[in-house]
């Protein structure tokens, strides 16, 4: 599919951002493509063409990150709390900060440790909360 761009909508459009038309290099780089993506998928039919094009580039971006960074194809291979141990730990997130999104402290203990399952509500919270598919920690 090709888009006709207004090449000054699009450079206009890149100005706006805080971030720059590059390969992805840090985490938080990746964090901000991310950001943008998110934004210009809730708009996906009042899109601008030059933000289709946008859009595509930073899905792009950010799969080449993720595949050089995170290796998604052993994600198959681990138990739903690994891959969530491993989100945490990518993210810098801790379980003090899963309390009250997937239940309470001991709750979150015992789903991060694996003695618990991770439910299909927990999964979908998990899944907004880290922007990836909750099939993961299923």
């Amino acid at each position: 599919m090709t888009l006709t761009i207004d090449r000054s909508n699009y450079l206009q459009l890149w100005a706006k951002l805080d971030i720059s038309p590059k390969v992805i290099e840090s985490e938080a780089e990746y964090r901000q493509f991310l950001v943008v993506a998110e934004n210009l998928l809730a708009k996906k039919n009042s899109r601008t063409p030059e933000e289709t094009t946008l859009f595509r580039l930073a899905i792009e971006l950010i799969e080449d990150y993720e595949a050089q960074h995170y290796n998604l194809d052993d994600w198959g291979k681990s138990t739903p709390h690994e891959i969530l141990q491993h989100i945490m730990a990518a993210s810098g997130t801790k379980q003090v900060d899963l309390v009250g999104i997937i239940g309470s402290k001991g709750v979150v203990s015992e789903v991060v440790n694996g003695s618990r399952s991770i439910s299909k509500a927990q999964a979908k919270k998990l899944g907004e909360m880290f922007k990836v598919s909750p099939s993961l920690f299923i």
